[in-house]
């Protein structure tokens, strides 16, 4: 069946014409017809446009020639509802931009399609990406293919629903506390979370753009690969992007062993309120990674117990600031007002929902003079002895392990009346956002009864993501999880 296929082995057979991008789209569509329905991965698919340009990529592999800079070509690929890309609609979850079109590709995008993706539908999110189970979004709840009464994760529950559920070849997604890695924990995909500034954020509806980054959902370690080395690089039209040359990450893939590789495992990650099932699997990982050659050891970060704390500090803060441009007065949802401030303020009561208007409100607060000193300034402070923990601990160790989530998929609705439970879902994901350095989630067993994933979290130095690689490749090749299929794939 098309539709199964990694990225990688369908740009293989695009290559040697035993497929047409047509064909490959169609599948894609087909498979969304039969289980979105129940999955609810996507918003709105143009598909007249999809079919426009798998119809060029056709007629391009047809003409031959080199193709190398064009790795992608013909390849369907679904984006998050947070990225810009010109002429679709980018709504980030909410119905305050509900209708906006953007005007422009971002950078991720523009590299996708110069690459020769052909780039379809807009997943559904938690709305502004706030949120670990996308029951924040103002339409509807993603649903987890493994079991359609479980949250898929979030804020990119979309993405890794997509995948799990075969509707795409890869995703793209982001990650502002664990944003790709939790949902693809959840959802038994691979996803990475670049070094801050490895990918542009220049066309990314921001969340907290110090924390904010791109990054890819995919089948396998080899995928993720492909879509990193394709969408990473510098970009003049982000500050923040880092002017550091991008390695050809898939020369990371294939190694035959993991000797001299030191792999941590933290001593403050072993906490009460991880599912036994979890810290089983983790486990049986750790010991499967030592039998590959790696040396594992345990490492400290002191400062970890604070990282939710400091996150939902400097988060919320930022988001008060980006959100502010939402006024009804440029773009977006507008209701009218006798005055500019009933305007802006009857606008944003009705388009943002109740966890966005939370974060508002804190963030507002933590920023409020008189607070200001007492918590964003003492919580930019912890970030940095958070980041000195980890500069300490890669000292020691190569990289990194941990549980991705502490649970598998809850039940819908099991944490919506408690946002405090919801936010504990990201507590093995959040530190890596608040340090600046790389991480992934990649499929490392599963939950007895029901059958649920369970994800494998690596850690990585800033710039460190081929060693990730190397790492979560090593692993999946020597162990069957990555070939389950979801009962809705």
């Amino acid at each position: 069946m098309l539709h199964r296929l990694s990225l990688s082995e369908l740009s293989a057979r695009l290559a040697r014409r035993e497929v047409s991008a047509q064909e490959a789209l169609q599948a894609c569509l087909d498979q969304i017809d039969r289980v979105d329905p129940q999955v609810k991965a996507f918003l709105s698919i143009d598909r007249a446009d999809a079919r426009a340009q798998a119809e060029a990529a056709d007629q391009e592999l047809a003409a031959g020639g080199d193709l190398s800079d064009r790795p992608l070509l013909g390849v369907p690929i679904a984006l998050k509802d947070v990225l810009c890309q010109r002429g679709q609609p980018v709504g980030c979850g909410s119905k305050l931009l509900d209708g906006f079109i953007s005007p422009y590709d971002g950078t991720v995008v523009a590299k996708l399609k110069a690459a020769g993706a052909v780039l379809f539908g807009r997943l559904n999110m938690d709305e502004f990406a706030m949120g670990s189970s996308t029951e924040n979004s103002a339409y509807w709840t993603t649903l987890n293919p493994w079991d359609p009464t479980r949250i898929p994760g979030g804020s990119s529950g979309g993405c890794a629903a997509a995948v799990a559920a075969n509707e795409a070849f890869a995703t793209i997604g982001s990650d502002t506390g664990g944003s790709i890695r939790q949902p693809a924990a959840l959802c038994g995909c691979v996803g990475v979370k670049p070094t801050y500034g490895r990918v542009s954020r220049y066309g990314l509806v921001a969340f907290a753009s110090s924390l904010d980054q791109i990054g890819p959902f995919t089948k396998t370690v080899g995928d993720a690969a492909l879509l990193l080395e394709t969408i990473s690089g510098h970009d003049r039209r982000d500050s923040t992007s880092l002017p550091e040359p991008v390695p050809r990450y898939r020369d990371f893939l294939g190694a035959t062993s993991l000797e001299g590789l030191r792999i941590g495992v933290v001593k403050e990650f072993q906490i009460g309120g991880l599912d036994p099932e979890v810290e089983a699997s983790v486990r049986q990982a750790v010991a499967h990674l030592e039998s590959l050659g790696a040396q594992v050891r345990e490492v400290s970060l002191p400062h970890s117990d604070y990282a939710a704390a400091t996150y939902y500090i400097l988060a919320p803060a930022e988001a008060s600031a980006n959100l502010a441009r939402f006024d009804g007065v440029r773009y977006g949802r507008r209701v009218d007002g006798p005055d500019p401030f009933e305007l802006n303020s009857r606008t944003r009561g009705a388009g943002f929902g109740a966890e966005v208007k939370r974060r508002i409100i804190l963030g507002t607060y933590v920023l409020s003079s008189g607070y200001y000193d007492a918590f964003y300034l003492r919580a930019q402070k912890v970030r940095t002895l958070i980041r000195n923990d980890f500069d300490r601990a890669f000292g020691e160790v190569d990289a990194i392990l941990s549980p991705t989530a502490p649970t598998p998929a809850f039940r819908v609705g099991e944490k919506s009346s408690d946002p405090l439970q919801m936010y504990l879902s990201d507590i093995f994901t959040i530190s890596c956002n608040l340090a600046g350095i790389c991480g992934m989630s990649i499929p490392c067993g599963f939950t007895q009864s029901p059958k649920l994933p369970i994800g494998l979290q690596l850690l990585g130095k800033p710039l460190g993501e081929g060693t990730l690689l190397r790492i979560a490749e090593a692993y999946e090749r020597t162990t069957p999880w990555h070939r389950e299929v979801a009962p809705l794939g």
